[in-house]
């Protein structure tokens, strides 16, 4: 008897229909899997056979045939174990086949019958909506996940039994249902304040105006002057995470298996501090069966590197391309996959070997040599790309001995959001961008024009500080966000003299 089962698998982010055909003949007992399975799939045979048995249900053993279609795709994981029990008791007619046709079906199967999560649930449980099936049945520890897409019945089984039961319609369960909107309420309680931060009113000024157009930064200071500690309270002042956004973000973390148990979300902006020591794959994704890095974990979040010249130049330079394009490309001889990175760059330096160049408390053992050197581990067209370059001073004794907090984050977090939302009412009829980072020359000559003395200051500028022809559009894009965050719709000189101030490695300031 022939019977077809239909599940799903990943492929990067994105997800595509599996059919599984099992076929019993009353023939001599055989067993034969085609259709491109890994070894992973391959071993199913013993992990179905045992659970079928532990499960209280009848093993056939006769002559089973089992074809994983299309037949030219490789199948790898172990999310096939529960269709294809499936298949082999709706073949010996101990599961109906009523749904089978209308739902997808994935999990893991232990021996003694019971169900372990997967991994790309939501990927699927987006692609099956599309395709226009009823629902999915999965592991209870997945149902979460599957249930963040509207209009699906999501029914999370605990073991073979359960799901023999619910086909067979001995069993009564309703679909899960998830409040979103709880799930986004509880994600906005960001536990780290600015608030905390004592001192430092200039570089809480540019961390605002970074989160506020997208901007990439670069904190330049000593040792204890609270560079990490800044940038690990940025995600506190970014806007939300719209559902949109979250349900990406959640697909590339749930491909890499990296979802909490029992979380169905990602509603907090990512933050990710990979150590120096990581290599270029780590960081931008790879591996034999491609998977996404740290640049696509920190999706529509932020990528924060300290200690930056620590990192192995090959690793920075492939940063570049993703920094350019929002999104990365693995090629491997069978496949291409494009893996989304549109995140916001974080760095913190030093700005010499032994920390102290510049710090009027000690002395600098740096010669001038080592310094440049030093300075040098990174590269002009990765500067390129960052926006924002602030000097991060030793914080002042005075200053740490003050009772008073600091501006909480939802105050700063409030002004960025105006900015953002002015941002969106200007782009809203331009595809693709979203802040002011976003733009290209054709959108900063439109929207970041100067009166006589903005020109007359930024030349000014240009040729009295030293600045790098490449400085100029970045120059523009962050006066655009001060102007934002000041309510002003045109760029008054005060706007760009301060967005000129965030461009010190260009001055030079550290080789002279």
């Amino acid at each position: 008897m022939l019977s077809v089962v239909l599940s799903s698998a990943t492929y990067g982010i994105n997800a595509y229909l599996i059919e599984i055909e099992t076929n019993i003949e009353n023939t001599v007992p055989n067993f034969f899997m085609v259709g491109l399975p890994d070894n992973a799939v391959k071993e199913s045979r013993e992990r179905v056979a045992t659970a079928i048995r532990n499960s209280g249900l009848e093993y056939p053993n006769r002559r089973i045939t089992i074809n994983l279609a299309p037949a030219d795709v490789k199948k790898e994981g172990s999310s096939y174990d529960l269709p294809i029990a499936v298949g082999m008791l709706a073949s010996s007619g101990q599961a109906r086949e009523d749904l089978l046709k209308k739902y997808i079906i994935l999990g893991e199967l232990a021996l003694d019958g019971s169900l372990r999560p997967v991994h790309g649930v939501l990927p699927i449980s987006v692609e099956i909506k599309k395709k226009g099936f009823c629902g999915i049945i999965l592991p209870k520890e997945n149902a979460r996940e599957a249930a963040m897409v509207e209009g699906l019945d999501v029914f999370g089984v605990a073991n073979l039994s359960e799901t023999v039961s619910l086909l067979n319609d001995e069993l009564s369960m309703s679909p899960l249902k998830i409040n979103i909107d709880e799930i986004f309420a509880v994600a906005q309680k960001y536990p780290l304040d600015f608030s905390d931060v004592k001192g430092q009113e200039n570089v809480k000024r540019a961390l605002e105006v970074a989160a506020a157009g997208g901007h990439n930064i670069i904190m330049i200071g000593p040792p204890g002057s609270g560079k990490t500690m800044l940038a690990r309270r940025l995600p506190g002042i970014l806007p939300p995470l719209t559902f949109e956004e979250s349900i990406e973000t959640t697909k590339i973390h749930s491909v890499a298996g990296l979802l909490p148990p029992n979380s169905a979300l990602v509603a907090a902006r990512p933050f990710r501090s990979p150590h120096h020591t990581i290599s270029d794959s780590a960081l931008v994704g790879g591996g034999t069966i491609p998977h996404p890095g740290e640049i696509s974990l920190s999706h529509h979040g932020i990528l924060f590197l300290d200690e930056l010249p620590e990192f192995a130049r090959n690793v920075l330079e492939v940063m570049r391309q993703p920094l350019e394009d929002g999104k990365v490309t693995i090629s491997r001889s069978k496949m291409s996959l494009d893996f989304p990175a549109n995140f916001m760059l974080v760095c913190a330096m030093n700005p010499c070997p032994c920390g102290n160049y510049g710090n009027p408390h000690h002395e600098c053992t740096c010669t001038p040599m080592q310094i440049q050197k030093y300075m040098a581990k990174i590269s002009g067209p990765l500067l390129d790309r960052i926006d924002i370059h602030i000097e991060v001073p030793a914080v002042k004794v005075a200053e740490l001995s003050q009772k008073r907090p600091g501006e909480p984050s939802d105050v700063i977090r409030a002004r960025v959001i105006c900015a953002r939302e002015r941002q969106a009412k200007r782009f809203k009829k331009r595809t693709g961008l979203f802040s002011n980072a976003d733009m290209q020359s054709k959108e900063i000559h439109q929207f970041c024009t100067l009166d006589s003395d903005g020109e007359v200051l930024l030349k000014m500028a240009m040729t009295k500080l030293g600045l790098s022809a490449r400085a100029y559009d970045r120059i523009l894009k962050v006066a655009r966000t001060i102007a934002d965050l000041g309510g002003s719709d045109e760029i008054r000189p005060e706007h760009l003299g301060e967005a000129i101030q965030y461009r010190s490695l260009d001055r030079n300031l550290w080789m002279n």
